[in-house]
């Protein structure tokens, strides 16, 4: 069973690694678009995580269950790996939109396409590629970090807003404590005063 289980972790992605016929089938001297070469990455990625969490470092870790319900714990391993692709497939989808990387690497392809047969150099507004490079990125992370910043002081003036939140309705039940045991306290001293009149008006003349 186990050796089916590796079978399986080694299928998940057959065909789509950087040795697959994807792969094969790009004549040689024929650029890659970056979009296919991202897919191929994420495919090669989930094709070694599943690999490296093979059905037998399941079963090893979880010996007591296999034993027991070997069935159950293949269909909790199926169950897992399949959750687990899905899961990374879609925090890249939300990255790649997030992102908008199909966009940039395409127009990425685009420039390099253009790129094809001009001899002269490449254009750069200071002829320092690190530096042009360093104007560019520069204002777009200090962006990030703005809006990064901005989420944290909301985050915490939420977190301000709960604290105190927490603090008056502890306080709201402190009073209700108090008043509790006020009435608590005004109750038993009617009764006991009502007890004293009973037993007088009850002693004879």
């Amino acid at each position: 069973m186990a050796e089916a289980r590796s079978g399986y972790a080694g299928g998940g992605c057959e065909g789509k690694g950087p040795e697959g016929p994807s792969r094969e089938s790009v004549p040689p001297g024929t650029t890659v678009p970056r979009v296919k070469l991202l897919d191929t990455l994420v495919d090669t990625f989930l094709q070694k995580l599943v690999a490296a969490g093979s059905y037998q470092r399941f079963t090893d870790c979880y010996k007591r269950l296999y034993q027991l319900q070997p069935e159950m714990t293949q269909r909790i391993y199926d169950r897992f790996i399949t959750q687990l692709q899905t899961s990374v497939r879609e925090e890249i989808s939300e990255i790649k939109a997030e992102g908008n990387l199909e966009a940039v690497l395409n127009a990425l392809d685009k420039i390099a396409e253009d790129r094809n047969g001009q001899e002269e150099p490449a254009w750069r507004p200071s002829g320092n590629p690190e530096a042009d490079l360093r104007s560019a990125l520069v204002p777009y992370f200090r962006q990030q970090r703005d809006a990064l910043q901005r989420h944290v002081r909301k985050q915490e003036a939420e977190n301000r807003r709960l604290a105190e939140a927490v603090v008056a309705g502890r306080q709201q039940v402190q009073e209700l404590q108090r008043r509790g045991q006020a009435r608590q306290q005004a109750w038993q001293a009617l009764h006991r005063e009502q007890k004293e009149l009973v037993a007088v008006l009850g002693e004879p003349e």
